[in-house]
């Protein structure tokens, strides 16, 4: 149904490359999701996941930039010809991981067949971004809302359906069985992977915080600041009320699941 609203109404002529760019990014990121279940299923904690996933991906994506601008020297000037927007693909980007590592909690916890469908009902929130805050389908035919909406929204009664599923004895006892073969395949102590899955630590002491954690959180939250006070504001129309709406519920969404995920695994 998005498909169908995307090829009737695209500006340029050209929606059935942003359609199969689109289906094309969900294979490769459905792929990743393999690494995923051999992380969480040997006991690794998810901010250690997060850290190497991140650093992967902007070692890849610095190589293909550089290698397809035609060198560091042309990378760096598109670089800094654009200073004044690059903070807001890093406020994207700082954003998308906070998602990432709850999505990986949700792996961890409740599977992949669970917890992935579940995280991508961010359709949801780009639907409601897209439609009440940048009003991106004003003036267009009813019939295009339908599709649009429709679609989301069959894609959220999904997702409903799966969390209000209930795990058998059948499946707890798969998870218990792949978790024994992965043991057994990286030679990993039974106890604890059980222990790790269940957010529990096997190590009972303790860890204060060293310089160079100190140094790290310093050094990112000047970055930021640096980029921030180089950035420019665009212009665009935004409906600031649904704005402030919007933004404000996310946040109520993202400091209730923080506590409760805090209170129950102390993000182990």
């Amino acid at each position: 149904m998005l498909s169908l609203a995307s090829t009737s109404q695209a500006p340029h002529g050209h929606a059935m490359r942003g359609v199969v760019a689109a289906i094309g990014a969900g294979i490769v990121l459905g792929s990743m999701y393999i690494p995923y279940r051999k992380a969480y299923i040997t006991g690794m904690n998810p901010l250690t996941f997060i850290t190497f996933f991140t650093v992967g991906e902007l070692a890849t994506m610095a190589v293909l930039a550089v290698s397809f601008s035609g060198g560091s020297k042309t990378f760096w000037h598109e670089l800094v010809k654009s200073r004044g927007v690059l903070f807001w693909p890093m406020l994207g980007g700082f954003m998308w991981v906070v998602g990432d590592l709850f999505q990986n909690y949700a792996a961890k916890y409740v599977g992949i067949s669970r917890g992935i469908p579940l995280s991508n009902t961010n359709q949801l929130w780009g639907l409601l971004w897209g439609i009440l805050v940048f009003g991106e389908l004003h003036g267009l035919t009813r019939a295009l809302y339908a599709q649009v909406i429709g679609g989301s929204l069959l894609m959220a009664i999904g997702a409903v359906a799966i969390a209000f599923s209930s795990a058998t004895e059948g499946e707890y006892s798969s998870w218990k069985e792949a978790a024994q073969r992965e043991s057994d395949l990286y030679n990993i102590e039974p106890a604890y992977v059980a222990a790790r899955m269940e957010g529990k630590e096997t190590n009972a002491n303790n860890h204060a915080r060293t310089l160079i954690d100190w140094l790290l959180i310093a050094g990112a939250s000047l970055i930021f600041a640096a980029f921030a006070l180089m950035a420019s504001i665009p212009e665009m129309e935004i409906h600031w009320g649904w704005l402030a709406a919007l933004t404000s519920a996310m946040l109520l969404v993202l400091v209730a699941g923080g506590v409760a995920l805090w209170r129950i695994t102390r993000f182990n």
